[in-house]
């Protein structure tokens, strides 16, 4: 009988360990597996694989009630929960929580692909991306939900899918509690939270938090773009985003929000959208501890703090926070409107602005006030309606302290303390501090009468001048004597009026 020794470091100290000898009656042969006739070394490791056909997992962690094969799983799946990572890269420091981890994360430095498929010579870092690749070749998909009948080439592909359907998030954030469908997106997400990134681009030294985002990145330097729209002609360096993009031709709109019904052509589109329903608001200002649906809205509130406004309009001055508003700005200037309506012809600067106009033709309301059941066509006036219900004026005067519900309002009223007139007439110079103010100025020069009377065709300069004049017509009287009770339609009939009371001589 053969006696092999082993040598095992422990704690400083080579100590050699005795491996149990075969037996003379035990042949390497003895241990195939009668399932799938897989030859083992042992009858220990035959054991362990013939749970693999069994569904054996007699491993279960406490914390979650997961349950394992083998108990080396079992410890691996443990340093989810404690957050221990033993495991560190000597390149960039990065942690992990075990030794197969970090070989397969060594990888990226070294830029090593072992794995090759045998069908069409592609190499890959991991034997399981390599095998999941393989499945392309074969083409056939087995995996069909019974929800949707969708197919699918792997099962685990087919287990993810399901969560779309029950709305499942089994993984939640530690930090800040958010859910998710799958486990890779819970890892990705906590890296926001502790700034690891760990691929870095070579060209200009970005770092980021997934291969995939510095793959996608390496192409800005090579301005590579291979993917071709068949009904434009415009070129991407994706093939997510040109899929995203013929969806404008064809009118595709696959997502579907679960509350109302209404669909998008985007995911993120969705995603972005059913917050509105839900409340969700994870982004909190460090400053005042105000929340926001969307991390842009955060970083353009998180400008109000810091006062920084590093886009300057090169024709009157005007700083801005955000590129995006100074370029809607310019177009006041070149009076630039790219965006038309199909239905009234109407053009505007933003397509914001077009999205919302749509909704005077189509009627729709899709925001909906918590307090009173009163709906709107747009976000914006949901949110400046329920301020009469919490009596929020979030926008103050720093000259004198007057508060107001509405950004605008505050933009208006500072003029009063600057005297500030940035509207100018382009007839005869004359300046005004509201642009509304300036219409209305303007039509002087014009004679635009776009106020028309819907009871004899008579038309005005402005909507108070139409609105009185059609009292005419319907008879109202909304301005009443408190001494007499008498009722007039305009309200300078009623100030004459109470002169009779008064004794005062009108002027």
């Amino acid at each position: 009988m053969k006696e092999t020794r082993q040598h095992v470091k422990k704690r400083g100290k080579t100590l050699i360990k005795e491996k149990k000898p075969l037996k003379k009656t035990e042949k390497r042969s003895d241990f195939t597996c009668a399932q799938c006739g897989k030859s083992l070394s042992c009858k220990k490791t035959l054991n362990y694989h013939m749970r693999i056909h069994t569904g054996e997992k007699p491993f279960t962690c406490s914390e979650c009630g997961e349950s394992f094969r083998y108990l080396l799983s079992l410890n691996k799946h443990k340093r989810t929960h404690t957050g221990e990572t033993p495991f560190t890269c000597t390149q960039c420091g990065s942690s992990l929580n075990c030794k197969q981890n970090l070989e397969m994360h060594m990888r990226i430095h070294t830029g090593e692909k072992p794995f090759t498929c045998s069908q069409c010579g592609k190499s890959f870092s991991q034997a399981s991306t390599r095998n999941r690749h393989m499945i392309i070749h074969n083409g056939e998909k087995t995996h069909e939900c019974d929800q949707c009948g969708k197919a699918f080439l792997r099962a685990s592909e087919l287990k993810i899918h399901l969560r779309v359907h029950t709305k499942e998030k089994s993984y939640s954030c530690s930090v800040c509690q958010k859910s998710f469908k799958h486990l890779h997106t819970l890892r990705l997400h906590e890296k926001t939270h502790t700034g690891v990134r760990e691929f870095m681009c070579f060209e200009c030294e970005k770092t980021f938090i997934t291969a995939i985002a510095l793959k996608l990145h390496k192409k800005t330097h090579t301005e590579e773009k291979p993917y071709t729209c068949q009904h434009c002609d415009k070129r991407f360096k994706l093939p997510n985003t040109l899929k995203a993009h013929e969806r404008i031709h064809t009118g595709e709109k696959p997502y579907m929000c679960s509350h109302c019904d209404k669909r998008f052509s985007q995911l993120s589109s969705l995603k972005s959208h059913e917050k509105i329903h839900t409340g969700e608001k994870p982004y909190k200002c460090l400053q005042c501890g105000k929340r926001f649906s969307w991390s842009v809205s955060l970083k353009i509130h998180e400008k109000v703090h810091t006062g920084e406004k590093p886009h300057k309009c090169l024709q009157c001055g005007k700083r801005f926070s955000w590129l995006v508003s100074l370029k809607s700005h310019e177009k006041v200037h070149t009076g630039e409107k790219p965006h038309k309506c199909l239905l009234c012809g109407k053009r505007f600067r933003r397509l914001g602005s077009l999205k919302i106009h749509k909704r005077i033709h189509t009627g729709e309301k899709p925001f909906k006030c918590s307090h009173c059941d009163k709906r709107f066509s747009h976000l914006e006036s949901l949110k400046l309606h329920e301020r009469i219900h919490t009596g929020e004026r979030p926008y103050m005067c720093f000259q004198c302290k007057k508060t107001f519900g509405r950004l605008g309002q505050l933009k208006r009223h500072e003029r009063i303390h600057t005297g500030e007139k940035p509207y100018k007439c382009s007839h005869c110079d004359k300046r005004f501090s509201r642009s509304e103010s300036l219409k209305r100025h303007e039509r002087i020069h014009t004679g635009e009468k776009p106020y028309k009377c819907s009871h004899c065709d008579k038309r005005f300069g402005r909507s108070e001048n139409l609105k009185k004049h059609e009292r005419i017509h319907t008879g109202e009287k909304p301005y009443m004597c408190f001494q007499c009770n008498k009722r007039f339609s305009q309200a300078w009939h009623l100030k004459k009026h109470e002169a009779i009371h008064t004794g005062e001589k009108p002027n």
